[in-house]
């Protein structure tokens, strides 16, 4: 191999979460020098898939991961314990990449103490995302993805019916009842009065249209305030069918305005029938959004780019043509024109959610329903638990939803026979209790009689939500924000990889030319352009 510090990279990138990973596929036939690096042993930074071991071990390094056992609790600490320990974090020189992220905290792990005998398979069976984000089909990074063709190297499997938990009469008792979102839905809802199908009908041709010169006089007025106001003041929607639209939009605070409700549920709707009958989002195969980074990686591996996993790497000095010198883990010393890493400590305004995963030895079928004639059959459910549905037990009412993703065996997750949920909420005091309720409440709901095999919980802050650029010298070092919280990937990621492709390409950084590709001399539709 060449070595490392015979001459000046054009970049070296820290870290391969999405955002770095998608720079490393535009870079890919720029010709480059590029020198791509992670602290970690395994792709994806804060998006990674993990098997069982690495679940465990990535644990430990977040802040406790002793794995727990039968009665033991399941609950975290309370957030604000570590918040003056990585106050401190925040003044110590910028972490490049990986392990001393301030982002994740209070992870634990728990394991059912007869796992292995109620199904749980050999580690590596498991790909725990970290990032399980849906992708609306609507999404630029699918434009993005055609246009650079690395979508052959991805699998994408329909996600399925929205659901919404909650309490109906009497005589049926609790309920997971599916969100209508088409016509044919609404009409052929036996569960919602006449007058009340007249009032969502109503709605759901509104937000199609929401944007128009016709409609915009309904709502600008109002565009800041909450959405759960203007659905009941403005279209009389009842509280069951307002928890269905705000369902939609994933709000995790159960806040949205009415600018950016409007515009996710529009986004929703218009995204249903693009690829196919039946369906609005897509999942990535073997682990969502990593799968996505890896891609990345492998295109800007076949463009030329070396890369090093398990490399923790330091801002050596500047040297004094105005390159960085960085100091790699092997004492080796290499220099850049640019450096491109992401934040790895969390702003203090920023909002934090906690996630519980579960495997569960159930495939839950019944959630996995084909919505339309010719349909694919989906790999990925979604149930939302709005503000104050869950079983209180006796505590305060929970003012924030909960929502479960629930992944099929399809998805590369899981072996066939299980699944894995993946709990959200807003971090509270009682986070890991709730989350705990929930996943119960979902399996009574469904009527399954698996069992939870293992758990991973953790919490996961924000950095700021903005690029930051510095120069050192004529050099310039980069920092991508850490990944969006929300549970659909957020376009405006991508606005900040090209900002940082065009540092690294200065001057041959043409617009129309970011992540256009033409396919590789003798590549067809049918082939492997990384094979």
């Amino acid at each position: 191999m060449e070595s490392l510090n015979a001459e000046t990279w054009d970049t070296v990138i820290c870290g391969t979460g999405l955002s770095q990973s998608l720079l490393a596929l535009a870079l890919s036939r720029s010709k480059k020098r590029i020198l791509h690096l992670d602290a970690n042993d395994f792709y994806g930074e804060h998006e990674a898939a993990l098997s069982l071991q690495e679940a465990d071990s990535w644990a430990h390094a977040h802040t406790g991961g002793d794995v727990l056992h039968h009665d033991e609790p399941a609950s975290g600490k309370n957030t604000n314990e570590n918040v003056a320990s990585d106050k401190n974090k925040l003044l110590t020189p910028p972490v490049l990449s990986g392990k001393e992220s301030t982002l994740f905290r209070n992870a634990h792990v728990w394991k059912h103490p007869n796992a292995e005998a109620q199904g749980l398979s050999f580690p590596r069976a498991y790909s725990l995302a970290l990032a399980p984000q849906i992708i609306h089909t609507k999404s630029k990074l699918l434009s993005q993805l055609v246009s650079s063709k690395a979508y052959r190297q991805v699998e994408f499997l329909a996600v399925g019916s929205f659901y919404v938990y909650g309490t109906t009469d009497a005589a049926h008792g609790t309920t997971l009842a599916r969100i209508p979102s088409s016509r044919e839905d609404v009409f052929s809802a036996q569960s919602i009065p006449a007058r009340s199908k007249r009032a969502l009908m109503k709605f759901l041709k509104f937000v199609i249209d929401y944007d128009s010169d016709e409609q915009k006089p309904i709502w600008q007025e109002k565009a800041d305030n909450p959405l759960s106001e203007f659905l009941v003041e403005h279209f009389k929607l009842d509280e069951h069918l307002r928890d269905s639209i705000l369902a939609m939009t994933l709000t995790l605070d159960g806040k949205v305005t009415v600018k950016d409700g409007l515009a996710t549920i529009h986004r929703h709707l218009t995204s249903i029938g693009l690829f196919g009958p039946g369906f609005c989002a897509v999942y990535p195969k073997w682990g969502g959004i990593s799968e996505i980074a890896q891609v990345g990686c492998r295109a800007g591996a076949v463009g030329g780019s070396t890369y090093m996993l398990d490399t923790p790497v330091s801002i050596d000095e500047v040297g004094h043509g105005g390159d960085i010198w960085l100091k790699l883990s092997n004492d080796i010393s290499i220099r850049t024109t640019s450096l491109i890493s992401s934040q790895q400590t969390y702003s203090t305004t920023s909002p934090t959610i906690s996630r519980l995963v579960a495997i569960i030895n159930s495939p839950l079928q019944s959630l996995f329903e084909i919505l339309a004639e010719g349909a694919p059959t989906p790999a990925v459910a979604v149930v939302a638990f709005p503000s104050g549905s869950l079983p209180n037990n006796s505590q305060p009412r929970l003012d924030v939803p909960v929502y479960a993703f629930v992944h099929s065996s399809e998805t590369g997750e899981c072996p066939s026979g299980q699944s894995v949920v993946y709990l959200t909420m807003q971090t509270t005091p009682q986070s890991s209790h709730v989350l705990d309720i929930a996943l119960a409440t979902l399996l009574q709901a469904v009527a399954a009689d698996g069992d939870v095999l293992y758990k991973l919980y953790y919490e996961q802050a924000n950095s700021s939500r903005h690029s930051l650029v510095t120069s050192q010298g004529s050099a310039t070092v980069f920092e991508f924000p850490s990944p969006s919280l929300g549970l659909a990937f957020d376009d405006e990621s991508l606005d900040t990889v090209k900002e940082a492709w065009k540092i690294v390409m200065k001057d041959d950084a043409l617009d129309n030319a970011f992540m256009q590709f033409e396919d590789r001399e003798g590549m067809g539709d049918d082939d492997d352009d990384y094979d």
